[in-house]
């Protein structure tokens, strides 16, 4: 709040945004959270929110007004969906596709053991998760919390790289 205060000039606005952001943070991390999904962006939206709200503080004559509150719900609904917007131009790359995971040392003679413990991390957890542990796809999927349709994208990428891997190792 400190940050938010040292941007405001005048004491009286100062103590109307104290008021402001005491009664209404906790409603406007709810209203963000409920249209994004998740508390990072949540938390990014509040404090634009608040950013906002300074820039426009002179024009709160109550803070703590019906018409205040509906104000302030008003620009943290924008400023979230605003966010959400921007990221669904910009979809997530999933860099961890790639990750290593945890290294196992593995000194068998079992080449296909050899070739799954040589898996990116994710690969490897799905392949062990459906073929060893007898998942469904539907099931893997709510449980890593993925759609379908990447589920069975994952399952086809993560064959596909155990089949390359296997033949590199002279398997197949």
């Amino acid at each position: 709040m400190l940050l938010y205060l040292a941007a405001i000039q005048e004491p009286e606005d100062r103590e109307k945004f104290r008021v402001l952001y005491t009664n209404y943070r906790g409603l406007m991390f709810h209203v963000a959270r409920r249209i994004l999904g998740n508390d990072q962006d949540a938390e990014d939206a509040v404090h634009n929110a608040f950013e906002k709200i300074i820039e426009q503080i002179e024009k709160i004559s109550h803070p703590d007004s019906p018409k205040t509150k509906a104000f302030v719900v008003t620009i943290v609904e924008h400023k979230a969906i605003d966010l959400y917007r921007q990221k669904a131009r910009r979809p997530a790359q999933e860099l961890w596709e790639e990750a290593e995971g945890v290294q196992v040392d593995y000194h068998g003679d079992d080449g296909l053991a050899r070739c799954i413990l040589a898996l990116p991390a994710r690969y490897r957890e799905w392949i062990l998760l459906k073929y060893d542990h007898g998942y469904e796809t539907a099931e893997l999927a709510a449980l890593l919390g993925l759609s379908l349709d990447a589920a069975y994208k994952l399952d086809q990428r993560a064959k596909k790289k155990l089949e390359a891997l296997c033949r590199e190792e002279g398997l197949l």
